[in-house]
């Protein structure tokens, strides 16, 4: 059921009940094919936390604890549990921060850049129902998307920023 039909509405749909149709099967889209996503992740041994810290990170550019934290939406100790389990793995590793060394960044190792290539790679693997869209209908879905403002990728760092670390007061 489509939310003009929940308001009992019918003709024509305002732009915002529209853009919410839109958006809410949008969503129902992807809910419908989370076991898709979180399987992928699971299957390399992650967690959805993990996988949000995954992309939060860069290989170059540290990240404060403090920082990861707050990109994430969590607290400080959950994404010290987070960092640590990805230590252990060897995903990531603590530096020192370059201008305080009582402050720690966070960077991905090799290992991490690869296992979060590979995980881009899975869960960039379309879902059978798509596939199964001929040519015509992939290709509206694909013009429909060009209209949307540039975002970066959903394996980007938030924003399409890298945690930048601040400067230590």
């Amino acid at each position: 059921m489509n939310v003009s039909e929940r308001r009992g509405g019918s003709g024509r749909q305002s732009k915002a009940d529209l853009a919410q149709d839109v958006w809410t099967g949008c969503l129902g889209y992807f809910f419908a094919h989370r076991e898709k996503t979180f399987g992928a992740a699971t299957e390399l041994g992650l967690t959805p936390g993990h996988m949000k810290a995954l992309f939060e990170l860069e290989p170059e550019l540290g990240c404060s604890m403090r920082e990861l934290a707050d990109t994430l939406h969590c607290d400080a100790s959950n994404a010290t549990w987070l960092v640590d389990r990805l230590e252990e793995r060897g995903l990531v590793e603590r530096r020192p921060h370059p201008r305080d060394r009582r402050i720690k960044s966070v960077v991905l190792t090799p290992a991490g850049v690869e296992l979060k290539q590979r995980l881009v790679e899975r869960m960039s693997e379309p879902p059978t129902d798509l596939l199964a869209l001929d040519r015509a209908a992939l290709e509206q879905l694909h013009a429909a998307l060009e209209h949307l403002p540039a975002h970066p990728p959903f394996w980007a760092p938030a924003h399409g920023q890298p945690c930048a670390m601040e400067d230590a007061v």
